[in-house]
């Protein structure tokens, strides 16, 4: 009993309560409806490293995109590379995205290969036998890389036609060699050297057979023979100072001489010895008789000499005027005969088989020169840097060759995006950025170019470059520091953000809008020293970075101050 007392005592007051608490006076309504007294926004001086930043939205992809095409047919033509090579150039086997080295065979096209080299030069012509020039030797200088050997000196030889064969070799497939059609034209072209020949032999010889020209022809013969005679005379009589006729005669004549030589110095010692008692007179008479010979001696010496010489000289006359004799002879023989076979009747054929037989050869190595192992102008794309990556494909299996084949990129990955004018002002190559991706992940890169120097390249990119020029911004392009972790990003839209400035270490930041300037132009802040009072201190601001501002003044870590209150 007393237990149902208590409780509906407590039900009724319970009731009473909440019927109290709805109740209110006519004051305390006009109080709830009043503002309430505002209070001061605050925040925090904190320290902190600042870092300002320029933003760039993109995607991140392979860079560098290059799109590439065959310069012309793919197999097929003739050795000289003039003919249009087969009707229908069809793919037969599609490119696959994926990377590029260097002698890949990148696609085929009616069962031929396509060949990927690096190189500036583009590949513009058929490069076969005889072709020089700088795309010649830039295909040399990778077929040594590849190890297939061959010079190096621009000019397509036969080492070099070697060296190709042996890398088509390697790689499953046959150089380009003459088709049927230049192998026949070939052998014609040789036919027609030989014919021309045979036909100027034939007619030489029948000129050669005529009677007139047999005799002056062994005149000639007679006359040279006698020249070649009266030549070895001349020759050697000129080499002989004194004939042999003369000679023992110069040799008589010599002891001669020297006996009265013998018998003066004879005599003058006998008179020079003599005694007071001998008979001077008769002495002096033996020395004036020896001395007489000695003096008929030389004059008779002297007097051969002079008949030697003079018979030597017109000997010599004699042998050279046969010289010229024959000379002459031999002139008149050849002139003879060069007149007989001018006036032969067979002299204009054998002319004509002359010029027939030059011609037929002319043709022949002007053929030659371009026939033998070649390169067609589609077989091979030359491409600056490789290994590269195939980004994208432009044909399938099947479809027949025209523009484009596909979209070579480099192996590196890149981002590309614009500023806009006073955001570029702030940039500088080789600044620090950092690659924000949707999932947050982040990855240091740095800016690689601005401006027109952060142009791709890429055709499908320049209507974008164009429309993001007219808004007044300016491309960029950044470069991850790695490629690790990106490959499954590539495509994915990113945030780049550039650090264009920061702080050296941890400084005293504040809210740009807690910064205000006072009437004298100097920045200030209110710092609530107690509840909803403040102090105004002046301050020397710095760097601003995502809404806060570096400062310097009579302030604390930890100091609050006043926002939006200026």
């Amino acid at each position: 009993m007393l237990g149902a007392v208590v409780a509906g005592v407590v039900v009724i007051a319970g009731a009473g309560w909440a019927l109290g608490t709805r109740l209110r006076s006519p004051a305390d309504e006009a109080a709830l409806r009043q503002a309430p007294v505002p209070s001061l926004v605050t925040a925090p001086v904190v320290k902190r490293k600042l870092t300002s930043t320029v933003a760039v939205n993109g995607a991140l992809e392979y860079g560098s995109p290059v799109a590439i095409s065959l310069a012309g047919v793919v197999g097929g033509g003739s050795a000289t590379g003039t003919s249009a090579g087969p009707a229908l150039q069809r793919v037969t086997r599609a490119p696959r995205r994926g990377t590029v080295t260097e002698g890949k065979v990148l696609m085929e096209v009616n069962g031929r290969p396509v060949f990927t080299l690096r190189g500036s030069v583009p590949m513009h012509r058929t490069i076969g036998p005889g072709a020089s020039g700088a795309d010649v030797r830039q295909l040399q200088r990778a077929l040594r890389r590849m190890g297939y050997g061959g010079p190096a000196s621009g000019v397509f030889d036969a080492a070099t036609a070697a060296a190709v064969q042996r890398w088509y070799g390697k790689r499953g497939y046959r150089a380009q060699e003459p088709d049927l059609a230049a192998r026949q034209t070939l052998d014609q072209l040789r036919q027609a050297v030989q014919t021309a020949e045979e036909d100027l032999l034939t007619d030489r010889r029948a000129l050669a057979a005529s009677k007139d020209v047999k005799l002056l022809k062994t005149k000639l013969g007679n006359a040279r023979a006698e020249l070649r005679t009266a030549e070895a005379d001349l020759d050697e009589a000129e080499a002989l100072e004194v004939a042999p006729e003369d000679a023992r005669q110069f040799e008589e004549l010599g002891r001669a001489l020297r006996g009265a030589e013998e018998e003066l110095a004879a005599a003058e010692q006998a008179l020079a010895a003599a005694k007071p008692e001998d008979d001077k007179r008769l002495l002096e008479l033996k020395v004036s008789n020896a001395r007489a010979n000695l003096a008929a001696a030389r004059a008779s010496l002297e007097l051969f000499a002079e008949q030697a010489a003079d018979a030597r000289g017109e000997r010599l006359e004699e042998l050279r005027t046969a010289v010229r004799t024959a000379k002459e002879a031999v002139l008149t023989a050849d002139q003879a005969l060069k007149q007989a076979r001018e006036t032969a009747p067979l002299r204009l054929k054998i002319v004509n088989g002359g010029r027939n037989v030059a011609r037929a050869k002319a043709n022949l190595a002007e053929y030659r020169e371009s026939y033998g192992v070649s390169v067609p102008p589609g077989e091979i794309v030359f491409l600056p840097k490789l290994p590269a990556r195939l980004d994208r494909t432009s044909v399938q299996a099947g479809a027949a060759v025209g523009g484009a084949v596909g979209t070579v990129t480099s192996s590196t990955f890149a981002v590309t995006g614009s500023v806009d004018d006073q955001e570029a002002e702030l940039l500088r190559t080789g600044m620090k950025a950092v690659i924000e991706t949707e999932q947050d992940k982040r990855f240091p890169a740095r800016l690689t170019a601005f401006g027109p120097g952060a142009e791709t390249g890429a055709e499908e990119k320049k209507e974008d470059e164009e429309d993001s020029a007219d808004l007044g911004s300016v491309p960029v392009l950044l470069t991850p520091a790695a490629a690790k972790g990106l490959r499954a990003l590539a495509g994915v839209p990113v945030t780049v953000r550039i650090s264009v400035g920061e702080t050296d270490g941890e400084v005293l930041t504040v809210p740009v809008a807690a910064v205000v300037t006072s009437a004298d132009g100097r920045p200030r802040v209110q710092v609530e020293y107690a509840t909803d009072r403040t102090r105004d201190v002046e301050v020397r601001t710095g760097l601003t970075a995502d809404g806060q501002v570096q400062i310097t003044g009579d302030l604390r870590e930890g100091d609050r101050v006043v926002i939006g209150n200026g």
